[in-house]
């Protein structure tokens, strides 16, 4: 631990002013304020003025009292009242400054302008704000806390003119500083002689802020321990800003400020790797050194680390350092430089948890997804969840782990996830390990076919009464949380051949997936189950998961032809083993398809096919079917026959509402409204097919589905326009753009911008539309399909 510099009070070659020798004397004669004040006749409040240096000296009468009262004589008593005499006749001489200097600056510092800007507006509120201001730097292990701290009290000099003070409080080691011993370290920085520190914690703390009121000084205390430690240590005075570095929270201070330090954004980690290794390495190789930062995690530390073993190996390129660190296993050892290791860092914090904290945190690493709750925390360790619940508190507090964005939710940094599975694989053994393992993949993949299973057309109220949810929204929100969990567990269940799982979520979620046809990637969860039906040997499942994998990929992804070939090959599958349902499902959805691929009459033919081969019952498909029957019908020039058919299937929703679960029932009506809403405007009625749409859109918002509402407003917008009332269509478009703002619906929003500049163009609004077709230009480019680009060809027709 160490002071930057010894600091005096006072100018160079000045004696000690007369409220350092009045403290000096009391403190010498083993007297009280409150002594001295009942011997002398002098308020407390006027020594306590006169020792903080607030006031400059006593009249002469009240400094002959004080020295009588104190029993100085000969010199003492002489030099005593001498320094009354100078500082009465320098009352308005303002406080001298101390001598010791800023620190200096860390020359490559990135991407904290942010941070440092809330610094620079602290130190300003320090000014005025009577007991000073505390601002509390925290963060992960190598985020570089202390590094910021250095280079904002070397940039904010300035503000504080009465110096710097710095304590390295050791808050990791195993015996940290104490305060009594950080408070002796400021104490002598503030040239107070050895022999008049008190001893006692207390009475250091009240003198270190008596000899700092007035004055503005700015104090660094880094590497802090917890809240006890820094507590004495804050420099509460008007004028003071005290800055601390700590991997905790400190969250019990008070009137403190938190400043979170977060990792880089990639651009920025990409820079600090050009500061250390020369901009020219990365103008060469700026793709690997994007990859090289996200494989650091954009942890300064690891970051610098990298770039640090670049500048000490001109003859690599990034390109090969980034092929050292892909490896997951050897990662760790590879960020080390000299005698900057990132695992050290980590394991410094991970040394001061508690043993229950360590199994937790160690644990958490079987967790096969990017961020988990406190009920899979509880799978992964066999606790239970009040006790998980401290111990993930404690982890946070440490920085270990983060708290996410969602209450309830958190994440571990890349860098730390794998220090966690370096420390199950060396404090558990195997057996141990993989036991945790299987019991996250079985609840993940178990709990998934549950909560899918529930979004079955048939699945009714005894279903849910036999479910750990209590409702199918809670099923859905369950489903959504834990998305990138239970897709990451069922490509882990693959290789851990845990087929039948795979098979059995695949094939649970595929009615659950009709509401999130955008959000999550369906094809690949579909693949999956494939991939294990095979491995079952199970050619049933196969035409069922062929199906789903079609569907996925054309409707899903707009890949038409891959789409077909999934769709072919099930047929096959199904024609061979006499499995009447997936022909009827593979019919069908080949005539979706090659309707898309522009081949309406063999559409036509594969759902007639389809249809006459539907004996299943209305909820389970047939109602379905004969929903593409009706669409096919429109695209071949027969929207009459079509209005037939959906209303038919209207009236059937209906008669059947009993034996279908509400989710099935709401967004069954919404889908078939919409497919009656397209064929009424091919018959004309613009005005009916708006309403049509209307209801859709309604029905889509009510069960929570806002991508196919917006896409029914759309359509209704159209309808509108064609209809002449252009006030409802333009309200309609405005609604969809509202929601159609997601990379995933970047194809929604070009057509929404399309018909929007229409509608536009007809109301006198010229160059608001050529704005919205330049976006929908771009994002047609950008796209680069068939669709887009017709799209686009009729952007580039229309007026501007």
């Amino acid at each position: 631990m160490a002071v930057s510099e010894t600091l005096d009070i006072g100018s160079p070659g000045e004696g000690p002013t007369f409220g350092e020798l009045l403290l000096r004397h009391r403190r010498a004669a083993r007297l009280t304020q409150a002594d001295l004040a009942q011997a002398s006749g002098v308020s407390v409040r006027a020594l306590s003025d006169l020792e903080r240096g607030r006031a400059r000296a006593a009249q002469r009468r009240s400094t002959e009292a004080l020295a009588d009262a104190l029993g100085l004589t000969g010199g003492n008593r002489e030099d005593f009242l001498a320094a009354a005499r100078d500082g009465r006749r320098r009352r308005s001489r303002p406080a001298a400054p101390f001598a010791g200097p800023p620190p200096a600056a860390v020359p490559d510092l990135v991407g904290r302008d942010h941070e440092l800007d809330a610094l620079r507006r602290a130190a300003a509120d320090a000014l005025t704000t009577p007991s000073g201001v505390v601002v509390s730097l925290v963060g992960h292990p190598g985020v570089g806390k202390t590094a910021l701290a250095r280079t904002a009290a070397h940039l904010l000099a300035a503000e504080f003119p009465d110096g710097f003070l710095s304590v390295d409080l050791r808050g990791m080691d195993d015996q940290p500083v104490t305060p009594r011993a950080a408070l002796d370290v400021l104490l002598r920085g503030l040239n107070v002689p050895a022999a008049e520190i008190p001893a006692a914690v207390a009475e250091q703390s009240s003198l270190f802020r008596s000899l700092l009121a007035g004055r503005r000084v700015l104090v660094l205390l880094d590497n802090a321990a917890d809240e006890a430690q820094v507590r004495p240590l804050l420099a509460a005075a008007t004028g003071c800003l005290t800055l601390i570095t700590c991997r905790r929270a400190l969250a019990g201070l008070e009137s403190a400020r938190w400043l979170w330090l977060r990792p880089l954004e990639t651009a920025d980690a990409s820079a600090l790797v050009a500061a250390i290794a020369g901009p020219d390495r990365v103008r060469a190789e700026p793709s690997a050194a994007a990859e090289l930062a996200e494989l650091c995690g954009n942890l300064p530390l690891a970051v610098r680390i990298a770039g640090n073993r670049l500048a000490t190996r001109p003859h690599w390129t990034i390109a090969y350092l980034v092929d050292q660190l892909r490896d997951e296993s050897t990662r760790l050892a590879a960020l080390s430089a000299g005698d900057l290791r990132v695992r050290s860092a980590f394991e410094m914090s991970h040394r001061r948890l508690s043993p229950a904290a360590r199994l937790v945190f160690r644990r958490l690493a079987v967790i096969p997804g990017p961020d988990f709750g406190a009920d899979l925390a509880t799978v992964a360790t066999g606790m239970a969840a009040p006790d998980v619940r401290a111990h993930i508190d404690e982890l946070v507090d440490a920085n270990l782990l983060q708290a996410g964005s969602v209450p309830g939710r958190y994440t571990f940094h890349d860098l730390i996830r794998l220090f966690a599975r370096e420390r199950l694989a060396v404090e558990e053994d195997a057996g141990e390990t993989s036991a945790a393992t299987c019991a996250v993949l079985d609840h993940l993949l178990d709990t998934g076919i549950e909560a899918g299973r529930l979004f079955y057309p048939d699945a009714l109220r005894d279903s849910l009464e036999a479910s750990r949810f209590a409702t199918r929204e809670e099923a859905a929100a369950w489903l959504d949380a834990e998305a990138a969990n239970w897709l990451a567990a069922q490509r882990a269940a693959l290789a851990h051949g845990k087929h039948r799982q795979v098979v059995d979520l695949a094939r649970a979620l595929h009615w659950f997936s009709d509401g999130r046809i955008q959000q999550l990637p369906w094809a690949e969860v579909f693949a999956l189950g494939v991939d294990a039906a095979r491995a079952l040997g199970s050619r049933p499942d196969e035409a069922v998961l062929l199906n789903f994998l079609g569907w996925a990929r054309y409707y899903c992804l707009g890949d038409n032809e891959s789409g077909r070939a999934a769709h072919e090959e099930a047929l096959a599958i199904a024609t061979e083993i006499g499995d009447r349902r997936e022909q009827t499902w593979a019919l069908g959805y080949l005539g979706s398809v090659l309707l898309r691929l522009g081949r309406p009459e063999e559409a036509l033919d594969h759902v007639e096919r389809s249809v006459g081969l539907a004996d299943m019952d209305f909820w389970m498909g047939q109602g379905s079917i004969r929903n593409v029957l009706g669409k096919v019908l429109c695209a071949v020039g027969r929207p009459g026959e079509a209005l037939l058919v959906h209303r038919e299937v209207l009236a059937d929703t209906d008669r059947y509402r009993d034996d279908a679960n509400p989710f099935t029932y709401r967004f069954f009506r919404a889908l078939t409204f919409q497919l009656l809403g397209r064929a009424l405007t091919e018959t004309g009625d613009w005005p009916g097919g708006a309403e049509a749409f209307r209801t859709a859109r309604t029905l889509f918002d009510e069960g929570g589905f806002p991508v196919p509402g917006a896409e029914c407003a759309v359509q209704e917008g159209a309808a509108w326009r064609e209809a002449g009332r252009l006030g409802l269509a333009e309200d309609c478009l405005q609604a969809a753009l509202e929601v159609f703002t997601q990379v995933l619906t970047r194809w929604q929003r070009a057509q929404a911008l399309a018909e929007l500049a229409m509608v536009l163009d007809a109301t006198g609004r010229g160059q608001l539309a050529a704005e919205h077709r330049r976006e929908a230009l771009v994002v047609c480019e950008d796209l680069g399909t068939e669709a887009a680009a017709e799209l686009a060809k009729r952007l580039l027709s229309g007026p501007g």
